[in-house]
């Protein structure tokens, strides 16, 4: 099957409002509550996979004043959110939303179940007496595949993915995915000249949402303060503005905003909204460095979003693996190549390059540490793609280099796959001990 460069924009780039995994909880929850109209619940049990339990246990959830955790994302969900909204599903809870989910959470009616086997999965029971409500998300943040009420299969409604139950939604990202990894650079890098008008447009919409973050992120100092630190210490000449530095405070910037719960949509990538910082920051950064025109950094982007979602499609959603490293450090790292007039060659070596230099960064779940990772993605992309001009690969000789960019992708999802799944464990370990020592029940 052949796909677009409009099918990948359709289905790899989306507006998010928070960190796509608790708000994945949030959707479930939501749409289970289309089938209790009272929207009146007693209990609510919460089905997850070890990787959206770490990405949901410490990320603040959008609006809330601070709240985090799957649980209270499943709450806030169920009360008010607005499962037509799909990844935007929490913009329209308020005030009595979240005193709501919180008499639910203090009465311990909210249980979070960890589920063994990995592999995207979010599963939400709503219970108001002897009425239920059920909803299941598999391998898509946004891919509800089944809605049951009162145990019955609902197969009418329209928040079901793909129609047939979800099937055909999850059937399509899967054939994209395959497509995508059978692909080489070139292939991908000639998708770009298919971009027409209304795609540069979605684009520019996309960077707007984006730069709207990092504009609050240095406004407001939020989450761990990566970005206004680096404006003070270039304020205060302890560092340069260039164009590595640039691009470390504008992405870092935003994900102080969005990990500290700036009630204010990202345009993700790859199904999550730091990938989406981290594709298309950069690449805007440095655009006043150099001289270019509008399409042509619009089309560096778009770039960056085709190579982030192939990189995905190698190293799967979640992972060990800091997704925004190595898929869209690749991403950006391919589209300031792009920008900066490279060719295919310099873009290749920039891709190696990053690959080599960031392969080994964790996921150790959402967070506001995870502007420090952004940071460091930034500044890499920008040095990767300017070491690439000059001469400077990595060579296929070295550790899990290949002799192309899609042998080095290839090896980079076996990394993840298999070579970090015991790490993925260890840090999952780590996380649920040190919430049990939290609670008091260690």
């Amino acid at each position: 099957m052949q796909f677009t460069v409009k099918d990948i924009l359709a289905m790899e780039v989306t507006l998010a409002l928070g960190c796509t995994e608790p708000v994945a909880v949030a959707l479930a929850a939501a749409a289970a509550a289309t089938l209790l109209p009272a929207r009146q619940m007693d209990a609510i049990e919460v089905w997850v996979d070890p990787n959206i339990y770490k990405n949901a246990m410490a990320v603040t959830i959008p609006g809330t004043d601070g709240l985090h955790g799957a649980d209270t994302a499943a709450a806030l969900g169920a009360y008010g959110g607005d499962p037509t909204r799909g990844l935007e599903v929490l913009e329209s809870i308020n005030e009595e939303t979240i005193a709501e989910a919180g008499r639910l959470l203090a009465g311990n009616r909210v249980q979070l179940h960890l589920r063994e086997e990995t592999g995207l999965y979010v599963r939400v029971l709503l219970r108001d007496g002897d009425k239920s409500a059920e909803a299941l998300i598999l391998d898509l943040h946004n891919n509800i595949v089944s809605l049951r009420r009162n145990g019955e299969e609902v197969t009418d409604s329209p928040l079901l993915s793909g129609g047939s139950g979800g099937r055909e939604g999850r059937r399509s990202m899967a054939e994209l995915e395959a497509w995508l990894r059978e692909q080489s650079l070139e292939d991908l890098l000639s998708l770009v000249a298919d971009l027409d008008a209304e795609d540069l447009d979605f684009l520019e919409v996309g960077v707007n949402h984006n730069l709207a973050l990092a504009a609050y992120g240095l406004k407001h100092g939020s989450g761990l303060g990566i970005g206004k630190a680096i404006d003070r210490l270039i304020k205060q000449k302890l560092l340069t503005r260039d164009m590595t530095t640039s691009a470390r405070l504008l992405t870092s910037a935003a994900a102080d905003a969005r990990m500290g719960g700036a009630k204010l949509p990202a345009m993700s990538s790859a199904g999550s909204g730091n990938h989406g910082l981290t594709a298309v920051l950069p690449i805007w950064a440095i655009k006043d460095f150099i001289d270019h025109d509008r399409d042509t950094l619009l089309r560096a982007i778009g770039l960056s979003h085709i190579i982030t979602a192939y990189v995905k499609a190698h190293t799967g959603r979640l992972s060990a693996v800091c997704g925004c490293s190595v898929a869209a450090g690749a991403g950006a790292t391919a589209g300031i190549t792009y920008l900066v007039g490279g060719d295919i060659h310099h873009m290749e070596g920039a891709i190696k390059n990053i690959l080599e230099d960031l392969a080994g960064v964790i996921c150790d779940g959402a967070k506001a540490g995870c502007a420090i990772k952004l940071n460091t993605a930034a500044g890499a992309a920008v040095q990767a793609a300017l070491f690439s001009l000059h001469g400077v690969e990595v060579k296929e000789s070295d550790g899990i280099i290949g002799h192309s960019t899609r042998q080095t992708v290839q090896n980079m999802g076996a990394l993840s796959h298999t070579g970090m799944a015991q790490a993925d464990q260890t840090i999952l370990k780590i996380i649920r001990d040190k919430q049990l020592r939290k609670s008091g029940k260690n």
